[in-house]
């Protein structure tokens, strides 16, 4: 079984902000596989499906992007997933819009979100697609929950795109393939 963790924050506050890319990728992917994220359990909201021959959940937290592992940590004990089975799709300030990196272990980059979930699951060894959002040029804050430019914004498509396919990837052929894919 393969869980597929998107970050965000819930409500239509944040829909479509720079800190709802994890969110964003995971809505795209359940759009190709004909699948529904909307099964209200493990402090978010998720879905069970076969996919290419895999046992595939996806988890769109609803804890708030700071509190992510509890709902990580309940859905990972409730299905007794492997942590190398977990995948966590999120927005990064180091990467340019448009871009995406593949990691299999790291710090959290100052991401609040992915190190909520290190503290709780107890490990920095989980893999990650990060989408890049670019650096802010004005209160980080308010950077990640705003929106995209309108030059920005096919970038962004873009990175989105492409993690899907990293998804994808991930699904038929493995990690290291998509890293080597992608990055």
């Amino acid at each position: 079984m393969k869980l597929f963790v998107g970050l965000g924050n819930p409500g239509k506050k944040y829909e479509k902000t720079r800190h709802n890319m994890g969110y964003m990728v995971l809505d795209r992917f359940a759009l190709r596989a004909q699948v529904d994220v909307d099964k209200e359990a493990f402090k978010g909201l998720f879905c069970r499906f076969t996919y290419e021959g895999e046992d595939i959940l996806l988890l769109k937290p609803l804890t708030f992007m700071n509190l992510s592992g509890e709902s990580v940590r309940e859905i990972v004990s409730f299905f007794k997933i492997d942590l190398h089975d977990v995948y966590v799709v999120y927005d990064d300030l180091a990467l340019e819009p448009g871009k995406i990196r593949l990691r299999t272990t790291g710090s959290s980059g100052g991401h609040n979100g992915m190190q909520n979930i290190i503290d709780l699951l107890k490990t920095k060894d989980l893999k990650r697609i990060r989408i890049g959002i670019g650096e802010p040029r004005f209160d980080p804050v308010d950077y990640v929950l705003g929106k995209p430019t309108k030059d920005e914004e096919p970038l962004i498509e873009q990175a989105l795109d492409k993690a899907v396919e990293a998804m994808v990837t991930i699904i038929q052929h493995g990690f290291s393939k998509a890293m080597n894919t992608f990055n």
